[in-house]
């Protein structure tokens, strides 16, 4: 299978998140990336959730710019990017359990054309229950699925390191804040 140009684009490094494919078939694939921070569980949701435009690494971005996103955590809420007239929602919140879940669903960057979206996890769990100050793990699960007309092949990997990379810039950000 030929990759797309704007796949090309968002391959990248990883940095400091654990990724994996945890399955993979003709018509879809999941995802789970994880990191830890030194940060509780609500500190981390957040930073999710009302930092987006800081940490969002902007070369994943429709407008070229992070500052453009924002996440309403509501059930019904959007992941979107706004400048100006252009606007576009990369997925809409379902679940919102502010310090455990936000869930999302949808399809990001190509996924999006492509008809492929799913649930996009964000979990957080403290690493010592007795000591929430401990820090976070915070582990982000994609499954997606729908049409592929032709196999998905090394595109999985390619999703699964831009997943790694923004779970890496949301770590990053609460570590050095």
């Amino acid at each position: 299978m030929k990759i797309p140009y704007l796949a090309l684009a968002l391959c990248s490094a990883a940095g400091s998140a654990q990724a994996a494919v945890l399955a993979q078939t003709d018509n879809g694939f999941q995802l789970e990336n994880q990191v830890e921070v030194r940060a509780d569980t609500a500190q981390a949701y957040q930073a999710l959730v009302e930092d987006v435009g800081d940490w969002w690494p902007a070369d994943h971005s429709w407008f070229g710019a992070s500052e453009n996103f924002s996440i309403q955590a509501r059930p019904g809420g959007c992941l979107c990017e706004i400048a100006g007239a252009d606007q576009v929602e990369h997925m809409r919140v379902v679940v919102a359990r502010p310090g455990h879940l936000l869930r999302m669903v949808g399809g990001l960057g190509p996924l999006q054309s492509m008809g492929l979206s799913g649930p996009l996890d964000w979990i957080f769990e403290p690493l010592d229950q007795n000591k929430p100050e401990a820090g976070t793990r915070i582990r982000l699960r994609y499954t997606v699925s729908g049409f592929v007309p032709k196999p998905l092949g090394d595109f999985v990997n390619i999703v699964d390191q831009v997943q790694a990379q923004q779970l890496g810039a949301l770590a990053g950000f609460i570590n050095n804040n």
